[in-house]
C-alpha cells in the first residue's frame, strides 16, 4: 500500500497521526483540567493564549531556520519539546512552570492542527512522492490521517471520567494519564523522526548560511504575499464559523442537547476526512484552482443557508452538506503552494501563508460574538460565507492562469 511514497513519506504520515491522536484529546481536556486544579478563568485564558502564541512564533523559527539546521533536527526539536511540556503538566500544578510548558511544548487547543510541524512537513511532502501525479495525493492522505487520528484522540477524552467512575481515580490523576499520554506521543515522534533520510533536507547550498539565507526569489514573493493576503481573508472568514460558535448556535437556537451536538460535529468530521482524498482525485481532473474555488463556492453558499433553517433536521442537513464540501481546499491548497515555488522555498512559503492563517483566525470570533449580540444569532454564518466567497472570487482571478508544476 502506498508504494508510490518513499519511505520518509511514511514516516512522516506515521508522526502526523500520532501528533494529531494527542492534540484530539488534549484540546478538550486542557482547560476543564486547568480550572479542576484551581485556577481562575483568566489564567486559564492567559495559558491557552499562550499555546497560540507559541505556535507562531515556532512556525516562524522554521520558516526561517529549518534548512539551516536541518529539517530533520528541528522535528525531532519540536518533538522532544512537545514531550517535556508533558512531563511538565504531568509533575506539578505551579502555574509559571505550566505558562513555560505550554510556551515550549507546540500544545494545540484548536481542534484543528496549526502547529509548527505542518509548515516543515509540508515543505517536505513534495519530496516523498514518486511520481509527480502523486502530489495532490500525497495532500490529501496527509490531512485525512490527520483528521482521523484527531477525532480517536478527541474521544479518549472521555477517559478521566472512566477512570474515575470505574477504577476510583483522583480526578487530577485521572486527567493526568493524558497528560503522560501526551508525554509519549511527543516521544514516538521524535524517534519517528530519527529514522528519516538525508533526503528530505534542502538541496540548496544557500540554505545553510542561516535565517533569510534561503529567502524567496522576487517572483515567489509575489506570488507568496498574494496567497498569504487571500489564504488570511479566508481564514479570518473561517473564524466566524469553528465550531465552538456552530456549537453555540445549535445549543441556542434549537436546544440541541450535547449528546445530539457530538453526533453532529463526529459525522461532520469523517465527512470532512472522505473529502480530502475526493478533493485530490478532482483536482487531478480539472486543476487545482478550480477544485478549490468550486468546491468552496458551494459550501459558502450552504453555510449561509444554515443560517436560515427553519429546523434542527434542516439545519443538520445542510451544514454536513458544507463541511463535506468545505474542507476540499486544504490539501489543495497546500498542494497548489508546494508546486508554485521551488523546493527549498517550500518551508519558508507555508511558514509564512500558516502564520497569517493563524493571526487572522484568532481574531474574527469576537467579531462573531458581537454580531450575535448586536445582530442576530445567525449573523456569523451569513458574515463567514459572505466574506469566503469574496475570496473565492478573488483567488480564482488572480491565480486561473497559474499553473502548478503537475499541471503543466
Amino acid at each position: 500500500m502506498l508504494d508510490w511514497l518513499t519511505r520518509d513519506g511514511k514516516l512522516l504520515l506515521s508522526a502526523r497521526m500520532v501528533r494529531a491522536f494527542s492534540y484530539g484529546f488534549l484540546s478538550i481536556i486542557l482547560g476543564i483540567y486547568l480550572k479542576s486544579i484551581g485556577f481562575d478563568d483568566l489564567l486559564i485564558g492567559v495559558i491557552i493564549s499562550v499555546t497560540l502564541v507559541s505556535s507562531v512564533i515556532f512556525t516562524i523559527f522554521a520558516s526561517f531556520y529549518a534548512d539551516c539546521f536541518g529539517r530533520r533536527k528541528i522535528l525531532i526539536l519540536y518533538a522532544a519539546l512537545m514531550a517535556v511540556s508533558g512531563a511538565i503538566f504531568l509533575a506539578t500544578n505551579n502555574y509559571v512552570a505550566l505558562i513555560t510548558a505550554a510556551l515550549i511544548g507546540t500544545i494545540n487547543v484548536t481542534g484543528a492542527e496549526t502547529s509548527a510541524f505542518l509548515s516543515i512537513e509540508q515543505g517536505i511532502l513534495p519530496q516523498t512522492v514518486k511520481n509527480i501525479r502523486k502530489r495532490n495525493t500525497v495532500f490529501g492522505f496527509y490531512n485525512m490521517a490527520g483528521t482521523l487520528s484527531m477525532s480517536g484522540g478527541v474521544l479518549l477524552a472521555g477517559l478521566p471520567q472512566i477512570l474515575q467512575s470505574q477504577l476510583f481515580f483522583a480526578p487530577l490523576e485521572s486527567f493526568r494519564v493524558l497528560f503522560a499520554l501526551y508525554m509519549a506521543a511527543g516521544i514516538v515522534s521524535a524517534a519517528i523522526y530519527y529514522f528519516l533520510s538525508r533526503d528530505i533536507e534542502s538541496k540548496s547550498p544557500g540554505s545553510k548560511r542561516g535565517a533569510f539565507g534561503n529567502s524567496l526569489s522576487p517572483q515567489s514573493k509575489k506570488i507568496v504575499t498574494k496567497l498569504s493576503a487571500l489564504f488570511s481573508l479566508d481564514s479570518f472568514a473561517g473564524g466566524f464559523v469553528i465550531q465552538s460558535i456552530v456549537s453555540f448556535w445549535f445549543f441556542t437556537k434549537f436546544g440541541v442537547s450535547l449528546a445530539d451536538l457530538a453526533v453532529v460535529f463526529s459525522a461532520a468530521g469523517v465527512l470532512t476526512a472522505v473529502s480530502f482524498l475526493a478533493a485530490t482525485r478532482l483536482a487531478d481532473r480539472i486543476g487545482l484552482i478550480n477544485t478549490m474555488v468550486f468546491t468552496h463556492i458551494p459550501s459558502n453558499i450552504l453555510m449561509i443557508l444554515v443560517a436560515f433553517a427553519p429546523s434542527f433536521q434542516v439545519a443538520f442537513a445542510l451544514y454536513l452538506a458544507r463541511m463535506a464540501l468545505s474542507q476540499m481546499d486544504v490539501p489543495t491548497r497546500q498542494s497548489y503552494l508546494a508546486s508554485v515555488v521551488t523546493e527549498d522555498e517550500r518551508i519558508t512559503a507555508a511558514g509564512i501563508t500558516n502564520t497569517s492563517r493563524n493571526v487572522t483566525q484568532a481574531l474574527s470570533p469576537s467579531i462573531a460574538g458581537a454580531l450575535i449580540q448586536s445582530l442576530l444569532l445567525s449573523a456569523p454564518f451569513v458574515a463567514g460565507g459572505a466574506l469566503k466567497i469574496v475570496y473565492d472570487v478573488i483567488l480564482y482571478v488572480n491565480f486561473r492562469k497559474v499553473k502548478p508544476e503537475q499541471e503543466t
